[in-house]
């Protein structure tokens, strides 16, 4: 699916061609990218890719303006979560607009946003900008911001790094200055198995587990009374067990049992003290037992993903920004993660704006409201301005 070379696209039938791509994030998304670049070359703008290791995936990275450091990046990710086990009412890739709603997966996370940041290149091009305005388009961000840590490396190297950062998840167009951060862990748990009628010669995995699970439990109502934080829904950090699996057969004591655990930490807090005390009790309270009947028995505790929480400075130079462009003098928190993090803990100032609706996002019959798709096609031509001056 190829651009004609310099033809502009409004942006609803820019996003009728990204929804179009299936980038669940378990498939490549090489196609949308070969369809970005060569939208982008046909306006005379040049792009970057930066491919995965596996030559599967790729972010995309074009400068409009001057080619130099500065100015403002645009940041989306191209990636979409599995339609699997949803009902909908249409090709979830195929988009669909009825009643001034436009449906299809990624609609409004994010594609939307991708799609009004290259309806707005045309005027960009046209314009004398004084202020370079990047586009950093990235992969993998549906399962732990992966593929946005590669292209930030080379901020600043072999890419122009960006003086702040826009990220355009789903805001409703609202300016969102901070959010949690969530870490992921993984417990794998090994007992001795041994027939359940002579238990006492086995170690129990899944009941170890249980053990563990019962100590981040007592974490988590710890956690429900600790900071407050009312911009947050809900106004604490969270704590959940998310999947477990154990045991091989109902006569046979568990020989293994593996759990993941993740937590929304507000920022401010550090998810090492959640990893140490349950280390410490795993150490204290389960291995000694364990070890006793079985020297090779263990519990593993790894941490396999990190997005770090959200909190602009206070006088955020892209949050001022934001406010202005928005027309808007009130920021809000979210509870769920962006690449913000990412970029601020990099050197780039970001925060999170962007059309749609987070409710919708992940839904079955996702949808984007043509509303505001115009507020975020204002908002960059608003950008537009003030990179000229």
């Amino acid at each position: 699916m190829s651009a004609a070379k310099g033809k502009s696209f409004t942006p609803v039938e820019l996003l009728a061609r990204l929804v179009a791509f299936d980038t669940t994030s378990s498939k490549n998304n090489l196609g949308l990218i070969a369809f970005v670049e060569d939208y982008l070359a046909g306006h005379g703008v040049a792009s970057r890719r930066i491919v995965s290791d596996d030559g599967q995936k790729s972010s995309l990275y074009a400068t409009i303006g001057p080619d130099d450091e500065g100015g403002v990046a645009l940041s989306g990710h191209t990636d979409v979560v599995p339609v699997d086990g949803q009902t909908w009412t249409s090709d979830p890739f195929t988009l669909r607009s009825e009643g001034g709603k436009l449906y299809g997966r990624g609609s409004a996370d994010m594609k939307g946003f991708i799609a009004s940041a290259l309806a707005a290149v045309p005027s960009y091009k046209a314009r004398k900008l004084k202020k370079p305005i990047h586009l950093a388009f990235s992969y993998d961000e549906e399962i732990g911001c992966i593929g946005v840590r590669p292209m930030i490396a080379e901020l600043g190297k072999d890419l122009p790094k960006p003086r702040m950062v826009i990220v355009g998840e789903p805001t409703s167009m609202q300016v969102v200055d901070a959010h949690k951060g969530p870490v992921r862990w993984q417990v794998d748990v090994k007992g001795r198995a041994a027939h359940s009628s002579m238990a006492h010669l086995g170690v129990n995995a899944v009941t170890y587990a249980t053990r563990l699970i019962g100590e981040l439990e007592r974490m988590e109502q710890e956690l429900k009374q600790r900071v407050i934080d009312i911009r947050f829904e809900p106004p604490y950090s969270t704590l959940q067990v998310t999947k477990i699996d154990g045991g091989t057969a109902t006569n046979i004591v568990p020989i293994g049992c593996t759990f993941v655990f993740d937590i929304r930490a507000l920022p401010g807090l550090d998810p090492d003290e959640i990893e140490t005390r349950l280390r410490r009790f795993a150490e204290k309270r389960c291995l000694p037992e364990m070890h006793e009947i079985a020297p090779e028995a263990d519990i593993r505790i790894e941490r396999v993903n990190a997005v770090p929480p959200f909190g602009a400075e206070r006088k955020s130079e892209v949050v001022a920004l934001a406010l202005k462009l928005t027309g808007q003098n009130e920021t809000y928190g979210v509870s769920y993660g962006t690449e913000a993090g990412l970029f601020q803990e990099a050197g780039a100032p970001a925060v999170v704006c962007g059309p749609g609706d987070i409710a919708q996002a992940h839904t079955a019959d996702e949808w984007i409201a043509e509303s505001q798709i115009a507020k975020c096609m204002d908002f960059l031509d608003r950008l537009g301005d003030w990179a000229e001056t």
